[in-house]
């Protein structure tokens, strides 16, 4: 029998990690509805904020990894991005055949015009929550992907 303070703690986790699960896909629906006219999806935008938001041009393999997903997602994610000339292959001076990805100057404009859409939509969801605690919940988030990362070896 587990002592009372550990059956608290997995109750505790437990609950979060549900309500994460629910959030997710609350997020997942709202993303989708909020850049469908650009014809994205919540996945193609967090690709594309990925390669964005990358101190410099990344292989599929890295870009996955910083985003928690598997390689074969995103790499057909970035392959369809490709196909429409959103993002483009560079050679990797480092890996002959992990080849870098980058937003082209299209991928640019349509990444600029959905960060245009979520601004009003962040900023009304987040009008009547205290920043402190969105602050602590990002520190608490964040301590538990980085267990995650190091009890999955990564």
């Amino acid at each position: 029998m587990m002592p009372e303070q550990a059956t608290q703690s997995v109750e505790a986790i437990t609950a979060l990690i549900l309500e994460i699960f629910r959030l997710n896909g609350r997020l997942l629906a709202a993303g989708d509805k909020l850049v469908a006219g650009l014809a994205l999806t919540s996945a193609r935008w967090q690709v594309l904020g990925a390669i964005a938001l990358a101190q410099a041009p990344e292989p599929v393999a890295h870009l996955a990894r910083s985003m928690g997903l598997n390689r074969q997602g995103v790499q057909r994610i970035i392959n369809e991005l490709a196909e429409e000339g959103i993002v483009a292959f560079r050679d990797n001076p480092n890996h002959r055949r992990a080849r870098l990805v980058v937003l082209t100057q299209k991928g640019s404009e349509v990444y600029a015009a959905a960060s245009r859409l979520q601004q009003p939509w962040a900023q009304a969801l987040a009008a009547s929550i205290d920043v402190e605690d969105m602050r602590e919940a990002t520190l608490l988030l964040g301590r538990l992907r980085r267990r995650l990362e190091v009890d999955n070896g990564e």
